[in-house]
């Protein structure tokens, strides 16, 4: 079975990207594969705010990625730049950057590029969506 690292690089709504990575990661794990991390890169960091407030009748996207990561032991990791740069900050960034309050939370955490490296070296399957 393949060691699988996802990189997510479109948001929550707007595209079936997003949405698209969360199908094929519980199929892959599913079928025996590991994933070993989902790295949210991009506007695919606004897939993991706190903030997102579907309809109550519609599919909820990144409560739907949390209870994966939970579930699965799959680390949720946002790029950092990508995520201060489009308003996505855990409660450390928002200290940083002197900011009142923030959106991200767990299971999800910021990583640098340096988290998608070592996935990429880990893993046997990178696929991007």
């Amino acid at each position: 079975m393949s060691k699988i690292l996802i990189q997510v690089n479109r948001p929550a709504y707007g595209y079936a990207n997003s949405y698209q990575a969360l199908d094929f990661a519980k199929a892959a794990v599913e079928q025996g594969h590991e994933i070993i991390k989902v790295f949210f890169y991009q506007d695919g960091v606004l897939s993991t705010s706190s903030l997102n407030s579907p309809a109550s009748d519609e599919f909820h996207l990144t409560k739907a990625w949390a209870d994966f990561g939970i579930a699965n032991n799959v680390p949720l990791v946002n790029c950092v730049s990508a995520a201060l740069r489009r308003g996505v900050l855990s409660e450390i960034e928002a200290r940083e950057n002197q900011q009142q309050h923030w959106n991200l939370t767990a299971p999800f955490v910021m990583g640098g590029l340096g988290e998608l490296v070592t996935g990429i070296e880990q893993a046997d399957r990178v696929i991007s969506f």
